[in-house]
């Protein structure tokens, strides 16, 4: 018995350190974004599908998250689409459409959000810093309709209080001290 107990606790142990591995390397892949010239251009774009991405000097905020996430080998594109195929009530029907779009479905934020909350984890939305760790995910609303999404780097802000953000909020994929300027509306971990 004492040995099934050790077995499973080394075993939680590289889990939780798998887990937290990954979170950092999703935050790093993040932060070498910000070397790239990117100019914020919302436009739609006709894109190859599986692995599909906008032009490369071009794009928005949520792809930040599809191009980090695609610097580890996993393709939101592809995830999203899958989902929405099988489960097409369960997004936003903000756009009127009948159908799914492989161009353009994974890079809506509430699409994204629908994603997150179905496949990753949803934390909770709080005020204190230390509650967004490296590699998280928080989506804003900026007033109205339009949403807004980030990741937390494992970079600290001049004060040294909060991470700073990576996105794209009109100034390409910039590193941000942000993250309590937009109103929070989600807060998430994903790992496949």
């Amino acid at each position: 018995m004492k040995s099934k107990l050790i077995f499973f606790f080394i075993l939680g142990h590289v889990l939780v350190n798998a887990q937290t591995d990954f979170y950092s390397k999703l935050a790093i892949a993040a932060e070498d974004l910000a070397n790239d010239h990117v100019s914020y251009d919302p436009s739609y774009f006709a894109i190859p599908y599986p692995n599909g991405d906008v032009p490369k000097g071009k794009g928005v905020c949520t792809d930040v998250v599809i191009r980090a996430y695609r610097k580890l080998g996993i393709d939101l594109q592809q995830r999203v689409h899958e989902d929405m195929v099988e489960k097409f009530d369960k997004y936003p029907n903000i756009w009127g459409l009948t159908r799914t779009d492989t161009n353009i479905d994974h890079r809506r934020v509430p699409n994204l959000m629908a994603f997150f909350q179905r496949f990753g984890k949803s934390l909770a939305i709080s005020d204190k810093a230390e509650d967004y760790k490296p590699g998280a995910i928080v989506c804003w609303n900026l007033g109205g309709a339009t949403t807004h999404i980030g990741l937390v780097t494992s970079v600290d802000n001049r004060d040294g209080n909060r991470k700073l953000i990576i996105h794209n909020i009109g100034n390409g994929q910039v590193f941000e001290d942000c993250l309590f300027s937009y109103y929070i509306i989600g807060h998430y971990r994903y790992s496949p």
